[in-house]
């Protein structure tokens, strides 16, 4: 039907910018009681809630399609590009809340591509900008790192004033040295004693000079050193305190290199550039005060190309800023490259793919050759131009100069004197020119390393959350829904209760929710909708860590750390002794295995546990799970790694254990899950059956299809 699309309420809606034909609606929105549609020849309807059987996004090269089926076969396709995905996967989640009942929710706004500022693009979505990061924040927030060695600072201000006083001094003596010693006629003897004392007053200033740089470099050293220590120890430990959606959305490569390569820059701006900035700036003051105290006209003369530096640098600055961001992120996609080749190298090695791998490694490591090259060029040919606008000023020196002491209007001592200065005063301004880089990419780094420190990490500082010092064990799932990413919910509306001390068997195919399930309990991801309570208390409103150290997980996957059999098995609970380690062993049945080799519980187990058998490592997992004694076990396709005859030892083991705590078990052996209470089945993020194996298998639904093809 048409109608006009006004209507009161509107809640959420997106413009569709790919239109095929003119039956795809080129705009959508969702109000409290129906849906309204136009098409790009004018024509409009709308759907009621009721009429409406799905609403889904698929994803398309480039882009994607919204589909929205009704009950009576009708289906609506609407075309967007890459840049409005988050809008319109939001939005199929406003239409079928809207088709359950329930309040649709506004759509969002999407990821931010290009910089609010001057609209370029992002080198990562929602990222930084590396030609408008906020320098002077960057730089007081750095600087702020300082003030715990504050002491180490002052002491390089007064050894930079030394350093820079013992600079100044020599072309005045040695003006002296050619106006009251050399230039005069007929030199006596005294003039002699005094060419002796002013070579000696430059041996000493020399040597106070080295001891001041020596003390300067060694101080600076230490203080650059210490505070980029500070920064790398404070990011790491934010790192161990962020959510698991923050890992899902960076590479591990990629965090690497944000901890050694920019904390690494961050250091080399700290020892070699901002402590020289004090030092030149007095050396550049003191420098230009003593030219324009010996002769103002000449000193001018001297600045003329003191504007064309400054133009110069400033828009180096900016070129540069560029060329660095480009230059790290190479570097950090060559490093994530090499750490997921090398991870997988068994892999590789199976599949005999070593070419393909070292290949995709040279193409990162040209690309990184490409950036570094691209950016040293541009910093020679900053350099090399401040080099030749500098010898514009010595140029200007001599005429000036030259005809001042022709016209005895200067001496010839005074015009040396000009000259070394000269070179002196240049010295530091091509400096500042190099500093431009240092600082335009050492801020980029830093500015990625706070970017990290100020995500919100998970609420383990929550002066709200309630204690749970000893769980029951009982779960509540009420009206759980949750999307690891906006708009494309994995799980819909669970409800579920487990009591305490009860074993419950989730059951489905693979990316059906189970997995997901445990992640929500655990509060490795908050949900999007509805609560989850722990004796009758939301997850939400309880101590994180109290929370997960009543819960005991064996993942799919056993991760282990470098160390020996003991130390993985008591991680959890470092103070346990080896009694009560040995125990969980035979618990777990891993204790045999331990004693079969050379070192016992002693054993290294290698880096992830290489020097293990799969069985063994996840043998090895179950017990550091066991040994926390969880009041709720976790066990996410535990005995998925051993044979037959180790899995009904761990079977007999986790019934010995499970009469009193809450244990749920995902098993991909369906036949494991004969003594569980209650089987959970799921399909594609909803429960389709609840009961014993034997009410299941009887009923010939999900469960027992599932029986069929895993023939048992």
């Amino acid at each position: 039907m048409t109608m006009p699309l006004v209507e009161s309420g509107e809640l959420a809606s997106g413009a569709a910018d790919l239109n095929f034909s003119a039956e795809s609606p080129d705009w959508i929105a969702v109000t409290s009681r129906r849906v309204l549609l136009r098409f790009s020849d004018g024509r409009s309807t709308s759907l009621a809630a009721g009429e409406i059987s799905s609403a889904a996004v698929e994803t398309l090269v480039g882009g994607g399609r919204l589909d929205i089926r009704t009950h009576a076969g009708q289906l609506y396709q609407a075309y967007f590009s890459a840049s409005l995905s988050t809008r319109f996967s939001q939005l199929a989640r406003s239409i079928e809340r809207l088709r359950d009942g329930e309040q649709p929710l506004p759509a969002a706004t999407g990821e931010r591509i290009r910089c609010e500022r001057c609209r370029r693009l992002l080198p990562e979505p929602n990222g930084l900008c590396p030609r408008c990061v906020p320098r002077l924040a960057t730089f007081l927030r750095i600087a702020a790192y300082l003030k715990p060695h504050a002491w180490r600072v002052a002491l390089v201000g007064l050894v930079s004033f030394v350093v820079t006083s013992a600079g100044l001094l020599p072309p005045l003596i040695t003006r002296d040295i050619v106006d009251k010693v050399l230039a005069p006629q007929g030199a006596t003897n005294g003039g002699l004693r005094l060419l002796a004392f002013y070579v000696s007053l430059l041996l000493g200033l020399r040597l106070l000079s080295w001891t001041a740089e020596w003390l300067h470099g060694s101080i600076v050293a230490r203080l650059g050193a210490r505070v980029t220590a500070d920064i790398r120890s404070q990011l790491y430990r934010h790192l161990e305190m962020l959510s698991l959606k923050f890992y899902d959305q960076r590479d591990i490569g990629w965090l690497i290199a944000r901890v050694s390569t920019d904390t690494g820059t961050l250091q080399d701006f700290l020892v070699r550039g901002l402590p020289y900035v004090l030092l030149n700036v007095l050396t550049l003051l003191g420098i230009f005060g003593l030219m324009l105290s010996m002769n103002w006209r000449l000193a001018l003369a001297v600045a003329i190309p003191l504007p064309a530096v400054a133009a110069w640098g400033f828009g180096f600055w900016r070129r540069m800023g560029q060329l660095f961001q480009e230059w790290s992120e190479a570097g950090a996609r060559f490093a994530g490259q090499v750490s997921e080749s090398l991870s997988g190298i068994r892999v590789v090695k199976a599949f005999a793919q070593e070419p393909g791998e070292i290949a995709r490694v040279d193409h990162y490591n040209r690309n990184l050759l490409r950036s570094h090259l691209k950016t040293n060029w541009n910093r020679a040919t900053l350099l090399a131009t401040m080099g030749l606008i500098n010898g514009f000023g010595v140029f200007l020196l001599w005429l000036f100069g030259g005809l001042d002491v022709a016209a005895h209007r200067l001496s010839l001592g005074t015009l040396l004197a000009f000259y070394n200065y000269t070179l002196l005063f240049y010295g530091p301004l091509q400096w500042f020119g190099a500093l431009g880089s240092w600082m335009t990419q050492a801020f980029a780094g830093a500015q990625r390393v706070f970017e990290m420190i100020d995500t919100p990490p998970e609420p383990y500082e929550d002066a709200q959350a309630l204690p749970l010092p000893h769980a029951e064990g009982r779960i509540t799932f009420r009206r759980v829904t949750f999307a690891y990413e906006p708009g494309r919910p994995v799980l819909h509306g669970i409800d579920l209760e487990v009591g305490a001390r009860e074993t419950v068997g989730l059951v489905g195919k693979s990316g059906a929710g189970k997995t997901t399930l445990i992640n929500l309990l655990c509060r490795f991801y908050d949900i999007n909708e509805g609560s989850i309570e722990v004796d009758g208390i939301d997850i939400r409103k309880l101590r994180l860590e109290d929370l997960r150290g009543q819960i005991g997980v064996v993942l799919q996957e056993p991760v282990l750390f470098s160390g020996t059999v003991a130390e993985n098995i008591a991680y959890g609970r470092p103070s346990a002794t080896l009694p009560e380690i040995i125990a969980a062993a035979k618990a777990a049945n891993l204790h045999e295995a331990i004693l079969a080799k050379p070192d016992g519980y002693d054993t290294e187990v290698g880096e992830r546990g290489g020097h293990l058998s799969g069985g063994e490592k996840q043998r090895l997992s179950i017990a550091r799970a066991l040994l926390r004694n969880p009041r709720i076990l976790v066990l996410d396709e535990a005995t998925s790694a051993v044979d037959s005859e180790t899995e009904k030892f761990i079977q007999d083991a986790i019934r010995r254990i499970a009469g009193d705590r809450t244990v749920l078990v995902i098993a991909h052996r369906l036949s494991t899950l004969r003594a569980a209470h209650r089987l959970v089945v799921l399909d594609n993020g909803r429960i389709v059956e609840v009961g014993t194996y034997r009410e299941l298998e009887s009923r010939r639904g999900a469960f027992y299809r599932a029986l069929e093809a895993s023939g048992v």
